[in-house]
């Protein structure tokens, strides 16, 4: 005799997916609070190491002898050894105030805040890429990249005219949106390579172009196809960011910048408005992507023009100073070596989670159902 099944209430469904929606909110409230005592606790264990090393005269024996006795009253504690001690000491010491600790590093996983204090020597950059890593979700291999690219001297640098075609704050957040230059190295193109074979490379590598982009861009399409009084046209890449609400149309310049340039995105912007853009949608925004330009004639060309439009340079070639990328670890080198540590970092810390999970493990603490692939 088959079990009588019994009718679930009309709103069931709505109803458990509430639930799931709560309990995940609460699993990632948990995992922060969790994180961020740990890295309080870090930084107040790092102070207190500077301090008696500053008024006793502390060495590494003592460290050392203070790593094997917590390690054996905390057996089921990882984190302890003598290089994160000293990593901790670091820690304090990159961030004297301890109220900086509670407003960025504490949101980052211990790996981030061991990225950001060995690689970046300056507070002020260190509190920047911080503030960063944490709105976009960075992963530590992303956030490493980040420092390597410098991308704290490229962000907001392309020439726009915002500020004259979008009302504020609007300009100033599509502006900080756009950099320059914008760094193609990773699609192994040389100098010369023409526009479509740059194209077809970007959309091949999609997700690192969409990286290079930065957060917020969702890619639509390329060639997209418009048509005007029975002539078509064809868009290079068109995308649609999250953030500014708006279409932004991307073209590529084998070339030198030339006014005409301007003028014919200007074209693509009017016809993607009338024909694609969403009556709530802000104003389409264009991207001229070249080989060089010349900062003074693209502001020329840029100040008679109705839409709103930015003009960068892209490299195909890291071009870069040397001496800073012999300085500067790879990625594969970076995780190599925090690789070397990962048995030391503690339970219950996201760091060896990827992208944005490793800020937000999947399980509260307590669960026994382990964490989601």
């Amino acid at each position: 005799m088959s079990e009588k099944i019994t009718p679930l209430p009309i709103d069931y469904a709505d109803w458990l997916a509430d639930i799931k929606a709560r309990v995940a909110t609460a699993r990632q409230r948990a995992a922060l609070a969790a994180n961020a005592e740990l890295i309080q606790l870090y930084w107040q264990i790092g102070r207190d190491i500077l301090q008696r090393q500053s008024a006793q005269g502390w060495g590494s024996k003592v460290i050392e002898r203070l790593a094997r006795d917590l390690r054996e009253a905390f057996p089921e504690m990882k984190g302890f050894s003598l290089r994160n001690l000293m990593y901790m000491r670091d820690f304090a010491e990159a961030w004297p105030g301890g109220e900086i600790v509670q407003q960025a590093a504490a949101q980052l996983p211990w790996f981030h805040n061991v990225v950001l204090m060995t690689r970046l020597k300056d507070a002020s950059l260190r509190l920047w890429y911080a503030e960063r890593a944490i709105t976009e979700g960075w992963s530590r291999a992303t956030l490493e990249l980040q420092i390597r690219n410098r991308l704290h001297d490229r962000q907001g640098r392309a020439v726009t005219n915002f500020g004259a075609r979008l009302p504020v704050p609007h300009s100033e957040l599509a502006h900080e949106t756009l950099k320059d230059p914008y760094l193609f190295d990773f699609l192994g193109l040389g100098d010369e390579a023409h526009e479509r074979e740059i194209e077809n490379a970007l959309v091949r590598h999609i997700t690192k172009f969409l990286l290079e982009l930065g957060s917020g861009f969702a890619f639509l399409g390329r060639q997209v196809r418009l048509e005007v009084e029975g002539d078509e046209f064809f868009v290079d890449l068109l995308f649609y960011h999250t953030r500014l609400k708006c279409h932004v149309v991307v073209e590529l310049k084998a070339t030198a910048f030339k006014p005409e340039h301007a003028g014919q995105l200007n074209f693509y912007l009017t016809a993607v408005d009338r024909q694609i853009k969403a009556p709530d949608d802000h104003p389409t925004i264009g991207l001229l992507l070249c080989k060089t330009q010349k900062r003074t004639v693209v502001e020329y060309a840029l100040s008679g023009i109705d839409k709103p439009m930015g003009v960068a340079e892209y490299q195909l070639v890291r071009d870069l100073p040397e001496s800073l990328v012999s300085s500067l670890p790879t990625v594969e080198a970076l995780e190599s070596e925090l690789a070397a540590f990962a048995d030391e970092t503690p339970q219950g810390d996201p760091v060896n989670q990827q992208d944005r999970r490793d800020a937000h493990p999947a399980s509260l603490p307590g669960d026994d159902e382990g964490t989601a692939p």
